[in-house]
């Protein structure tokens, strides 16, 4: 999502000391780094060592990115290359000493990782979205795709609505969650660059599956 304007917006806030904006970009691009170390193929302890030295290495940079919308590609391309630091060290301490190349790992697993990326960023936005709704929204939705969603006359005696009411206000509340800026913004760049990602995740959202 090289053109989401709220993780510029972020970059911006969290280089000025907002704490809030940088707990943001953590949690959102903190599963493209875990992702980038499975496919490295690093333990545990390992993994969790390149975490803590990417995000260092952001901190020292966050002020002087060139172009912050594409904060995800800056992470991806660290991440690898200390992966590859990593995956170095651990083979040179084996009796062979074989340093296998970093190339090595298929460009297909590059592509996971920038699916699951996508995904981070749409769950992220819709949880920011959620809260954004009226209340008698969040609480349809939350009926409708909980863990163990409840029958239209259930949510009917819940909500203190008429069942056959249900349907058409689910219509309404999805259409305010699309409208909302932090998913339109994802819509605009996603058709852009023909992802698919979208399409994924409201249909989670619709069916109870994100």
């Amino acid at each position: 999502m090289s053109n989401n304007p709220p993780v510029t917006a972020l970059v911006t806030r969290a280089a000025n000391g907002d704490r809030l904006a940088w707990d943001a970009l953590v949690e959102r691009y903190a599963p493209l780094i875990w992702s980038i170390c499975r496919q490295y193929q690093l333990g545990a302890a390992d993994a969790d060592d390149v975490g803590q030295t990417v995000w260092l290495q952001l901190l020292d940079h966050l002020g002087d990115l060139r172009e912050p919308a594409a904060l995800a590609d800056w992470l991806a391309s660290t991440t690898r290359q200390e992966c590859g630091r990593a995956r170095r060290a651990a083979w040179v301490s084996q009796p062979t000493g074989h340093v296998p190349e970093a190339e090595s790992i298929p460009d297909t697993q590059t592509l996971t990782a920038k699916q699951e990326m996508l995904a981070a960023e749409w769950h992220a936005a819709l949880r920011e979205a959620f809260t954004r709704l009226p209340r008698g929204c969040q609480q349809l939705l939350a009926l409708l795709i909980g863990d163990q969603p409840l029958s239209k006359a259930e949510i009917s005696v819940q909500l203190g609505i008429s069942a056959a009411s249900i349907r058409p206000r689910h219509g309404r509340c999805l259409s305010k969650l699309r409208h909302d800026p932090a998913i339109a913004a994802l819509l605009d760049a996603d058709t852009a660059t023909d992802t698919g990602c979208p399409a994924q995740v409201m249909s989670g959202v619709i069916t109870g599956t994100s």
